[in-house]
């Protein structure tokens, strides 16, 4: 399979993109590197992208931001960034990238467990991690050629423990290869409009 993975390069990213080039011809889109350049809340740049690699047969997003900051002190345009970027990014790639797919092709995105189990300073991204879980379910639902969409959401990496602990007190680090076997179901698999929940 020829499989776009943007976000390729990232902690998970990285990991995902090395797993599946053992077996599948891997493109890695980026926001600054990456054999592709693409800024994902920009509608253009995904259709120049798509335009550049040509037809694909799966779409894999590990991208894509939200502001962390207590509520009383997030503006609207605090939220807007998780809208235009990790939402609205995945869902305009999503719409503009199936045109792109070969039949039977597969899309999955990005969520996390904050849809799910949200700590403090989450409001934002809680509520866009949730949106990108109603709306593959929604539009499984309608895409054609036998498309599949999927949606990853994982907890806390074990490579971002250090990092994080102090953030999601209390919660287990998810070995990377949960994670990246998430990634390999949504591809490899038959599933459609699935939350694949890894938290534990």
């Amino acid at each position: 399979m020829k499989i776009l993975i943007i976000g390729g390069m990232g902690t998970i990213g990285s990991k995902v993109s090395s797993h599946l080039s053992n077996k599948h011809e891997v493109i890695i889109g980026g926001r600054t590197r990456g054999d592709v350049i693409i800024d994902i809340s920009n509608s253009d740049s995904i259709k120049n992208m798509f335009e550049t690699i040509g037809s694909v047969d799966a779409i894999i997003c590990i991208a894509g931001e939200a502001k962390w900051a207590d509520f009383d002190k997030l503006g609207e345009e605090d939220f807007y960034i998780g809208i235009r970027n990790k939402l609205m990014g995945q869902v305009n790639l999503a719409h503009i990238g199936k045109d792109y797919l070969n039949p039977k092709g597969s899309i999955t995105l990005t969520s996390g467990i904050l849809a799910d189990d949200p700590v403090i300073r989450t409001a934002s991204a809680a509520m866009v991690n949730g949106g990108i879980h109603s709306f593959v379910q929604a539009v499984a639902l309608e895409l054609e050629n036998e498309i599949r969409i999927n949606v990853v959401s994982s907890g806390m990496v074990e490579d971002d423990y250090e990092k994080l602990k102090d953030v999601f007190p209390g919660h287990n680090p998810i070995p990377m290869h949960k994670v990246i076997n998430g990634y390999v179901r949504s591809v490899e698999g038959n599933g459609n409009g699935e939350i694949i929940r890894i938290y534990d």
